[in-house]
């Protein structure tokens, strides 16, 4: 089966199911698995917020799996070492020029090592800033300044970062900011409840960019 012909087979396949969310599993020893109780928060404020319909808990798919085409949203997170073997790479290449999206959200200490990983998924694509004039900011809430900040480690202001495809944003790189600590229980850091909205309003239009495009 011709390339082309294989992507727009994969494409349906996405489509057809829908709006669900997963988390990437990938080798390297850092904690794909942190912040348990962000995903499920998340969902439940999308849920009764943009009036999606997802499953209560997010599914786990590594990330050489075939699983991952059964999510159009794929999240990812951790501290530390990141690796992706060639069979993973390629996998998550088709999966995401096929319609799939992928939001990393560096919980510290992932970005040396993610960003020499994702040039074996796209070696003719760097990361670039998503601007915070791009719909992403622009969804169901509004962000005019772009990504919000968080949660504070190295003073540096967050980061929009992404890989494009055919001027489509297909990976969101989310650095310096935390998303993933707000979308966390409250007493797991205590922050204040306008910081942990700040952050579900701005996953949630994560979300729905990337349900609706």
């Amino acid at each position: 089966m011709k390339p082309g012909i294989v992507l727009l087979f994969i494409l349906s396949i996405l489509q057809l199911h829908g709006q669900e969310i997963a988390v990437l599993k990938y080798q390297g020893g850092g904690d794909w698995y942190a912040n348990p109780t962000a995903l499920p928060n998340l969902i439940s404020f999308c849920n009764s917020n943009i009036n999606t319909k997802m499953a209560p808990k997010p599914a786990t798919v590594d990330a050489g799996s075939e699983e991952i085409f059964d999510y159009p949203f794929i999240h990812m997170t951790g501290h530390g070492n990141v690796f992706f073997s060639r069979e993973d790479a390629l996998n998550l290449r088709t999966y995401l020029l096929a319609g799939g999206f992928l939001h990393i959200d560096d919980n510290y200490g992932m970005r040396p090592y993610l960003e020499k990983e994702l040039k074996k998924v796209f070696p003719d694509k760097n990361l670039t800033p998503v601007g915070k004039d791009h719909p992403i900011f622009h969804q169901s809430f509004d962000f005019p300044n772009g990504l919000p900040k968080i949660h504070e480690h190295d003073g540096l202001p967050p980061e929009a970062l992404g890989i494009f495809h055919e001027n489509k944003l297909v990976l969101l790189f989310t650095f310096e900011s935390d998303l993933g600590d707000g979308w966390e229980n409250q007493e797991v850091h205590n922050d204040p409840e306008d910081v942990r909205l700040k952050a579900l309003r701005m996953g949630a239009n994560i979300v729905q960019f990337a349900f609706e495009n």
